[in-house]
Protein backbone atom coordinates (compact mmCIF):
# COMPACT_ATOMS: atom_id res chain seq x y z
CA UNK A 1 0.00 0.00 0.00
CA UNK A 2 1.15 3.58 -0.60
CA UNK A 3 0.69 4.80 2.70
CA UNK A 4 0.48 3.40 6.38
CA UNK A 5 -2.09 4.89 8.54
CA UNK A 6 -2.51 2.47 11.08
CA UNK A 7 -2.21 3.79 14.96
CA UNK A 8 -4.12 5.50 17.49
CA UNK A 9 -4.93 9.79 16.47
CA UNK A 10 -6.81 12.39 18.52
CA UNK A 11 -8.10 15.36 17.23
CA UNK A 12 -5.93 18.65 16.55
CA UNK A 13 -8.89 21.08 16.91
CA UNK A 14 -6.39 23.94 16.61
CA UNK A 15 -5.85 23.66 12.78
CA UNK A 16 -9.40 22.11 12.08
CA UNK A 17 -11.48 24.12 9.84
CA UNK A 18 -14.39 26.35 11.93
CA UNK A 19 -17.50 24.99 10.28
CA UNK A 20 -19.47 28.59 10.75
CA UNK A 21 -16.07 29.73 8.35
CA UNK A 22 -16.58 27.01 6.07
CA UNK A 23 -19.94 27.83 5.54
CA UNK A 24 -20.12 31.13 4.99
CA UNK A 25 -17.33 30.53 2.15
CA UNK A 26 -19.89 27.81 0.74
CA UNK A 27 -22.89 30.77 0.49
CA UNK A 28 -20.55 32.93 -0.96
CA UNK A 29 -20.14 30.78 -3.80
CA UNK A 30 -23.48 29.50 -3.39
CA UNK A 31 -24.33 33.49 -4.14
CA UNK A 32 -21.63 33.91 -7.11
CA UNK A 33 -22.70 30.88 -8.51
CA UNK A 34 -27.14 31.31 -8.73
CA UNK A 35 -29.22 32.84 -11.31
CA UNK A 36 -29.74 36.80 -10.27
CA UNK A 37 -32.90 36.24 -7.89
CA UNK A 38 -34.63 39.29 -6.43
CA UNK A 39 -32.48 40.42 -3.91
CA UNK A 40 -33.98 43.44 -1.69
CA UNK A 41 -30.11 44.17 -1.30
CA UNK A 42 -30.16 45.65 -4.52
CA UNK A 43 -30.82 44.85 -8.64
CA UNK A 44 -27.96 42.95 -9.65
CA UNK A 45 -26.77 41.26 -6.44
CA UNK A 46 -27.12 37.76 -6.62
CA UNK A 47 -28.76 35.75 -4.00
CA UNK A 48 -29.32 31.84 -3.52
CA UNK A 49 -32.99 30.77 -3.20
CA UNK A 50 -34.24 29.62 0.14
CA UNK A 51 -34.39 25.46 -1.35
CA UNK A 52 -29.95 25.94 -2.24
CA UNK A 53 -29.67 27.48 1.52
CA UNK A 54 -31.42 24.78 2.86
CA UNK A 55 -29.96 22.08 0.91
CA UNK A 56 -26.19 23.62 1.42
CA UNK A 57 -27.11 23.71 5.68
CA UNK A 58 -28.47 20.32 5.42
CA UNK A 59 -24.98 19.12 4.34
CA UNK A 60 -22.88 21.63 6.39
CA UNK A 61 -24.61 19.47 9.27
CA UNK A 62 -23.90 16.03 7.91
CA UNK A 63 -20.15 17.01 7.34
CA UNK A 64 -19.99 18.15 11.32
CA UNK A 65 -21.99 14.96 12.50
CA UNK A 66 -19.38 12.59 10.27
CA UNK A 67 -16.48 14.50 11.39
CA UNK A 68 -17.28 14.75 15.05
CA UNK A 69 -15.10 11.90 16.45
CA UNK A 70 -12.22 12.79 18.13
CA UNK A 71 -10.16 10.01 18.69
CA UNK A 72 -9.07 7.06 15.08
CA UNK A 73 -7.73 4.15 15.51
CA UNK A 74 -6.77 2.92 12.16
CA UNK A 75 -5.61 -0.83 11.18
CA UNK A 76 -4.18 -1.69 8.35
CA UNK A 77 -2.78 -5.15 6.67
CA UNK A 78 -1.82 -5.88 3.01
CA UNK A 79 -5.78 -6.32 2.02
CA UNK A 80 -7.51 -4.14 4.76
CA UNK A 81 -7.90 -0.63 5.86
CA UNK A 82 -9.89 -0.04 9.00
CA UNK A 83 -10.68 3.09 10.94
CA UNK A 84 -12.64 2.44 13.97
CA UNK A 85 -13.98 5.94 15.02
CA UNK A 86 -14.97 6.68 18.68
CA UNK A 87 -18.96 6.55 19.14
CA UNK A 88 -19.21 6.02 15.29
CA UNK A 89 -19.25 3.18 12.66
CA UNK A 90 -16.49 1.78 11.93
CA UNK A 91 -15.09 2.67 7.53
CA UNK A 92 -13.66 -0.29 6.15
CA UNK A 93 -11.59 -0.32 3.06
CA UNK A 94 -10.61 -3.37 1.54
CA UNK A 95 -7.81 -4.62 -1.37
CA UNK A 96 -7.85 -7.99 -2.91
CA UNK A 97 -5.51 -8.27 -5.80
CA UNK A 98 -4.24 -4.72 -5.81
CA UNK A 99 -7.79 -3.57 -6.84
CA UNK A 100 -10.08 -1.99 -4.07
CA UNK A 101 -13.63 -4.25 -3.51
CA UNK A 102 -16.90 -2.36 -2.68
CA UNK A 103 -18.09 -3.24 0.54
CA UNK A 104 -22.11 -3.04 1.42
CA UNK A 105 -22.98 -2.12 4.86
CA UNK A 106 -25.95 -0.72 6.37
CA UNK A 107 -25.63 2.54 5.19
CA UNK A 108 -25.14 1.93 1.59
CA UNK A 109 -21.62 1.02 -0.43
CA UNK A 110 -18.31 1.96 0.47
CA UNK A 111 -15.67 2.24 -1.95
CA UNK A 112 -12.17 2.92 -1.41
CA UNK A 113 -9.04 3.85 -3.71
CA UNK A 114 -5.46 5.11 -4.22
CA UNK A 115 -5.41 8.77 -4.92
CA UNK A 116 -1.03 8.67 -5.13
CA UNK A 117 -0.51 8.42 -1.51
CA UNK A 118 -3.93 9.27 -0.13
CA UNK A 119 -6.59 6.70 0.47
CA UNK A 120 -9.60 7.92 -0.61
CA UNK A 121 -13.23 6.50 0.48
CA UNK A 122 -16.47 7.23 -1.09
CA UNK A 123 -19.65 6.22 0.71
CA UNK A 124 -22.44 6.25 -1.88
CA UNK A 125 -25.55 6.57 -0.17
CA UNK A 126 -29.34 6.59 -1.41
CA UNK A 127 -30.96 9.43 -2.97
CA UNK A 128 -27.91 10.64 -4.87
CA UNK A 129 -26.10 11.59 -0.75
CA UNK A 130 -22.20 10.83 -1.19
CA UNK A 131 -19.32 10.98 1.74
CA UNK A 132 -16.26 11.49 0.31
CA UNK A 133 -12.78 10.78 2.58
CA UNK A 134 -9.30 11.81 1.98
CA UNK A 135 -6.87 10.47 4.00
CA UNK A 136 -3.20 12.43 3.96
CA UNK A 137 -0.33 11.34 6.09
CA UNK A 138 2.47 13.25 6.88
CA UNK A 139 6.10 11.97 5.49
CA UNK A 140 7.28 11.87 9.56
CA UNK A 141 3.73 9.79 10.24
CA UNK A 142 2.67 11.91 12.92
CA UNK A 143 -0.05 14.19 11.54
CA UNK A 144 -2.80 12.54 9.78
CA UNK A 145 -5.51 15.06 7.58
CA UNK A 146 -8.78 14.14 6.77
CA UNK A 147 -10.71 15.91 4.89
CA UNK A 148 -14.30 14.98 4.09
CA UNK A 149 -17.06 16.08 1.31
CA UNK A 150 -20.66 15.85 1.59
CA UNK A 151 -22.47 15.73 -1.67
CA UNK A 152 -26.23 15.77 -2.94
CA UNK A 153 -28.15 15.74 -5.81
CA UNK A 154 -30.60 18.60 -3.91
CA UNK A 155 -27.53 20.49 -3.84
CA UNK A 156 -25.60 22.39 -6.74
CA UNK A 157 -22.35 22.93 -4.52
CA UNK A 158 -20.38 20.14 -2.21
CA UNK A 159 -19.46 21.06 1.78
CA UNK A 160 -16.26 20.25 2.70
CA UNK A 161 -14.08 19.95 6.08
CA UNK A 162 -10.99 19.19 7.25
CA UNK A 163 -10.14 17.47 9.88
CA UNK A 164 -6.45 17.25 11.74
CA UNK A 165 -5.46 14.63 14.20
CA UNK A 166 -2.26 13.99 15.76
CA UNK A 167 -0.70 10.26 16.70
CA UNK A 168 -0.55 8.85 20.38
CA UNK A 169 0.45 6.18 22.28
CA UNK A 170 -2.77 4.71 23.42
CA UNK A 171 -2.10 3.50 27.10
CA UNK A 172 -2.59 -0.64 27.69
CA UNK A 173 -5.53 -0.95 29.63
CA UNK A 174 -5.22 -3.01 33.03
CA UNK A 175 -8.09 -5.17 32.31
CA UNK A 176 -8.77 -8.27 30.74
CA UNK A 177 -12.11 -8.85 29.14
CA UNK A 178 -13.90 -11.46 27.76
CA UNK A 179 -17.20 -12.12 25.86
CA UNK A 180 -19.32 -14.79 27.39
CA UNK A 181 -23.21 -15.91 26.63
CA UNK A 182 -24.13 -16.02 30.47
CA UNK A 183 -22.64 -13.12 31.60
CA UNK A 184 -21.88 -10.99 28.49
CA UNK A 185 -18.83 -9.25 29.14
CA UNK A 186 -16.58 -10.16 31.93
CA UNK A 187 -13.31 -8.08 32.76
CA UNK A 188 -10.60 -8.45 35.55
CA UNK A 189 -7.70 -6.93 36.39
CA UNK A 190 -5.90 -10.48 36.25
CA UNK A 191 -6.05 -13.54 34.13
CA UNK A 192 -9.60 -14.35 33.06
CA UNK A 193 -9.96 -18.68 32.56
CA UNK A 194 -12.93 -19.21 30.65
Amino acid sequence: MPADFSGSWERNYVLDDEVNAVLREAFNRLSRTSPDQRNPAGPGIAMASSRDVSSLVALARLAELITRPDVLTISQTEHEISIERKDDYAMLCAFYAGVAKGIENGYGTEICGWDGAQLVSNLVLPDGLQVTHRFTVSADREQLRVVTTVSSSTSRIPFTLRRFYTKFDRPRSSFNCIETLSMKRVCSTGEILP
